[in-house]
């Protein structure tokens, strides 16, 4: 008998979908988007913000990235209000204060706007006298909205979100809402001991 062959799909989650496979919202879901039975979604990536996502039926995956402690850096293109100063980069390398606990470190640099970025469907709000800027992100946990807390904490709200890695898996060319299956080799390389 043939042993099961897990399925490890990358996908480029669009704004405005959930993270889940059903909504009694009748909003849109990763359903719309990915046609494999039995595939969860490792991580989450809110309704508002876009980007990679990796989707197995891989319980073991799941449950080892699933722990605190076997987290893997994602890294983020992240669009902001306002020009920070270094003052502020430094805060957020170091690790601000939200919601009561310290962020752990982070690598944050300031980027031109991504070449080739797709255009939203629901364009981020626009202020004529309030310029807008690019960081990349690159954070060590995942606390709830933790990029967004961390820019708003720091004085500048986010306005768009991407995520462009986990680990190192990268969104590369996908378009929103397509996807790819990869092979568990590519798993392998950043999750060795699998």
């Amino acid at each position: 008998m043939e042993k099961h062959r897990h399925k490890y799909i990358l996908l480029n989650k669009p704004y405005g979908v959930l993270p889940q496979f059903t909504d009694k919202l009748g909003r849109p879901t990763l359903k719309d988007f990915i046609p494999f039975p039995n595939i969860y979604p490792i991580g989450r990536l809110d309704f508002d913000s876009e980007g990679l996502m990796l989707l197995t039926d891989d319980g073991q995956l799941n449950h080892y990235l699933s722990s605190p402690k076997n987290k893997q850096p994602k890294t983020y293109w992240v669009q902001i209000e306002g020009l920070p100063d270094e003052k502020s980069l430094v805060a957020l390398r170091k690790g601000v204060v939200i919601e009561g606990r310290k962020t752990l470190p982070s690598k944050v640099k300031n980027i031109s706007e991504p070449k080739n970025l797709w255009p939203r469907f629901k364009p981020i709000r626009f202020r004529k006298n309030i310029p807008t800027s690019w960081l990349e992100i690159t954070l060590f946990e995942g606390r709830n909205r933790q990029v967004r807390k961390m820019t708003a904490a720091i004085g500048s709200p986010c306005l768009r979100l991407i995520r462009i890695s986990i680990g190192s898996l990268e969104l590369g060319e996908l378009k929103p809402g397509e996807s790819k299956e990869i092979k568990r080799a590519e798993i392998e390389k950043i999750i060795p001991a699998l």
